[in-house]
Parts: C-alpha cells; sequence; structure tokens
C-alpha cells in the first residue's frame, strides 16, 4: 500500500471555485481541461484515491487556498478533448490514444478562512512549496506532507 500523498490544484474561481465543488452532487467532480502536458502526467501518473488536495483559487482576490479536498478516482482520460463542441476539444486526441487525463476530486473540508497567496510566501515554512516559488503557473503540483500541515494551520484549521 502506498502512502497519502498531497498536491494543489488551481482554479480560477469564476469557472469553478471550492463553493462549485462543496455544492456538487456528493461534492464531487471530475478535475477535466487541463492542457499542461505536466500537469497532464502527474494527474495520468502521480495522483490516487485518497491523496490530499489543496484547492487553490487562481485569479482571484485574493489569490490562495480556498479549501480541502481529496482525489477520488483513479485517472482516466478526460472526455472533454473528444468532444467538438467543448471549449477543451483537442483534434488531434484520439480515444485509442487519448492526450489528456483527469480525476474526480472531492471537497473534504471547508476552511475558516483562505490562506492568500502573499501569506504562503511570508511563511518560511512554506518557502520551498512550488507555488511560492517565482513563475510558478502549474496547476498540478505536489506538496509535502509538512506543507499541507502548516497551510492547514495558517487557515485556522486543525491538521488530522
Amino acid at each position: 500500500m502506498s502512502r497519502r500523498r498531497y498536491w494543489l490544484l488551481k482554479s480560477e474561481p469564476g469557472s469553478f471555485s471550492f463553493e462549485d465543488l462543496w455544492a456538487a452532487k456528493g461534492r464531487r467532480t471530475p478535475w477535466d481541461g487541463v492542457r499542461n502536458y505536466q500537469a497532464r502526467n502527474l494527474l495520468r501518473d502521480e495522483l490516487r484515491p485518497g491523496d490530499g488536495v489543496l484547492f487553490y483559487h487562481s485569479n482571484a482576490d485574493p489569490t490562495g487556498v480556498a479549501g480541502l479536498a481529496e482525489v477520488a478516482s483513479e485517472p482516466r482520460p478526460d472526455p472533454t478533448q473528444f468532444d467538438p463542441a467543448d471549449d477543451h476539444f483537442d483534434p488531434q486526441a484520439r480515444p485509442e490514444d487519448p492526450r489528456w487525463w483527469l480525476v474526480d476530486v472531492r471537497a473534504v473540508q471547508r476552511l475558516p478562512r483562505t490562506v492568500p497567496l502573499a501569506e504562503l510566501k511570508a511563511e518560511p515554512g512554506l518557502a520551498a512549496m512550488a507555488v511560492c516559488q517565482r513563475g510558478s503557473r502549474l496547476s498540478v503540483q505536489p506538496v509535502t506532507p509538512a506543507e499541507w500541515r502548516l497551510v492547514q494551520r495558517l487557515a485556522g484549521s486543525k491538521p488530522k
């Protein structure tokens, strides 16, 4: 049995917010539309059911960690790549050779408050965290167990 891993997943709240996830049936939704090869590789090869997720609002005021979630499914091909009517359609993708993958994500906990990026960057214990690095734009990022616990503490939540 592998150990639980932790991730930060970015979403623009104007497109899909943590509150949208919280309101979804079963508090669960496919994490679709990722169109970056490095993020795709992490979704396909690394994320597994039960892994923890820091749900991060990007392009927001403030940007920051807005809630806790978990990976709720094994990776599978993202069906939006095959749908010409979808914004995420990829004419090069084929069902027999999919380019893009997704996992389901389930909301676990509303945080007492959003932890803004400026606060994450000001915390010495998070200096190496990917989201705190200059130019870090990847929508799927690994998080260490220590970073996971520290972000929860900053949010006023008790780490589990």
